[in-house]
């Protein structure tokens, strides 16, 4: 079965926690006008091999952008169609998955790690009042009289399932389906920083793409059900026997 409230979570970042433990995700609490919400970002797999695939665009152009821009604070729940707005790692042209490179979410030292890389964009979110987040997955909640175990606020409520959603293997064939995969994405409004003596300096708006992926997924999918298709083997002449 597809996922059960596929959307798009817009808001403002003010706070995160790095993943860490058995089942890491890097958590974030978004804000919206009246709404808490938490995004749980996978940064390691509970399959083997444990590092998700990744690739991070930071000049990322695609027409979908013209309408998230529009979008209204919150949640807003996608068809997963095309031209819906909706995500497919496969049929959206998004971007090119031999691209994708796989990263462990914890390693000493600075700047190598996912969740460092994840990090350096929400901390830049989190100090700039205008950029936005746009994440992309499955809603839970609100959940009625209880509080987000990371954050505290009440009542629970946010998104996960921030990777891709099609081509899973075991009990998370379940989850299959065609656009309907998640994402990451950061928006950052133009700045005009003015230095006295220089003038004026602008730099131009930006938004960056954040994609995640299992590397148990297949990247040959079912265009309606989203399970993998089995690899077919070339049957030669001889081997027919014709």
């Amino acid at each position: 079965m597809p996922l059960k409230q596929y959307g798009v979570l817009k808001g403002k970042a003010i706070s995160k926690i790095i993943g860490q433990g058995s089942s890491p995700h890097y958590e974030v609490h978004l804000i919206d006008d009246t709404t808490d919400y938490r995004i749980a970002v996978n940064v390691k797999s509970n399959l083997a091999p444990s590092e998700l695939l990744y690739l991070i665009i930071d000049d990322f152009q695609h027409p979908i952008l013209e309408r998230l821009g529009s979008l209204s604070m919150g949640f807003t729940a996608l068809q997963s169609a095309p031209n819906r707005m909706a995500l497919d790692f496969i049929r959206g042209n998004l971007f090119d998955p031999r691209q994708l490179r796989p990263l462990p979410h914890n390693i000493p030292g600075p700047d190598n790690d996912l969740n460092e890389k994840i990090d350096a964009y929400v901390q830049r979110a989190i100090g700039d009042e205008r950029a936005r987040i746009y994440a992309f997955g499955e809603r839970w909640g609100p959940e009625k009289d209880k509080k987000d175990k990371y954050f505290g606020f009440k009542p629970g409520n946010g998104i996960h399932d921030i990777h891709m959603n099609q081509g899973n293997v075991g009990e998370f064939v379940r989850d299959d389906g065609v656009w309907q995969d998640g994402g990451l994405l950061f928006h950052f409004p133009s700045i005009e920083k003015v230095d006295i003596g220089v003038g004026a300096e602008i730099w131009p708006e930006q938004w960056v793409a954040v994609f995640l992926a299992f590397q148990s997924q297949s990247w040959h999918t079912d265009d309606l059900t989203g399970h993998t298709i089995p690899d077919i083997p070339v049957v030669t002449e001889e081997a027919s026997g014709y």
